[in-house]
């Protein structure tokens, strides 16, 4: 969506982008409620947990094929899983950075 004014104007992303990103937002602070100290440690736990990372790259002629993985979320987990840090609420935030890290790793194979 545009929004135009005199010499500039505003792109925002498209309708369904912007309400998946509020709901994030929306469970993100809901769930940081839950911690006694250090709320925004949720949000971290997410941030990370959406990173994908290449662990295989081979060059052909056609292109160059990358295999990634979810590597935040796995480095999450073995130190929520190793610290004896376990929160239910650090775990849904990590789940759901794997979800988006899930998401891009779909639109960059398929799409």
């Amino acid at each position: 969506m545009e929004i135009s004014f005199g010499n500039g104007a505003i792109l925002l992303p498209p309708l369904h982008i912007t309400i998946i990103g509020i709901i994030i937002i929306f469970l993100l602070v809901k769930w940081s409620k839950q911690l006694e100290t250090r709320r925004f440690t949720v949000f971290f736990y997410f941030w990370i947990s959406t990173s994908i990372t290449p662990i295989y790259s081979h060059g052909t002629p056609e292109g160059v094929f990358q295999l990634k993985l979810p590597i935040g979320f796995l480095l999450i987990l073995l130190y929520l899983s190793s610290r004896g840090r376990y929160h239910p609420s650090k775990m849904k935030a990590s789940l759901l950075g794997l979800s988006i890290a899930l998401y891009q790793l779909i639109l960059q194979y398929v799409g």
